[in-house]
């Protein structure tokens, strides 16, 4: 049994494509409309990786109010090999405007890591 994908439901479906494709190397399929209830999807595939993430936007979606204390998922987190590769797409994230929550740091459990914001202020863990 493995994970095939997972979904996020994201405010601007182009902004977030753009977002995974720039800084993670995503690549999009055809998008998916749903005329009748105006769900739009892409799924995203990632090099090295089977899983992917599915990103669907419908006009009715409404903000969490509190990201980390809510029940259910609270991240997704992207490999990105070693520390070098932590420390680098962290800064180019953040130069770009997108806030780090946390680190790049060492955690209590050995993950060297950092948090940042995507685009609709989802929480990525970047780790080695």
């Amino acid at each position: 049994m493995k994970i095939n994908h997972v979904a996020l439901y994201v405010k601007d479906l182009e902004k977030s494509r753009e977002f995974y494709e720039k800084y993670f190397n995503a690549k999009a399929n055809n998008k998916y409309r749903n005329l009748k209830t105006g769900l739009q999807t892409y799924f995203l595939s990632f090099p090295n990786s089977d899983v992917r993430l599915e990103i669907m936007s419908r006009p009715e979606l409404t903000d969490r109010e509190d990201k980390i204390m809510n029940m259910g998922f609270i991240h997704i987190a992207f490999s990105v090999g070693d520390a070098k590769n932590v420390d680098s797409l962290t800064k180019k994230l953040t130069n770009d405007g997108f806030k780090c929550l946390s680190g790049p740091r060492t955690t209590g459990d050995g993950y060297y890591e950092s948090v940042v914001e995507d685009v609709d202020g989802n929480l990525i863990e970047i780790t080695e």
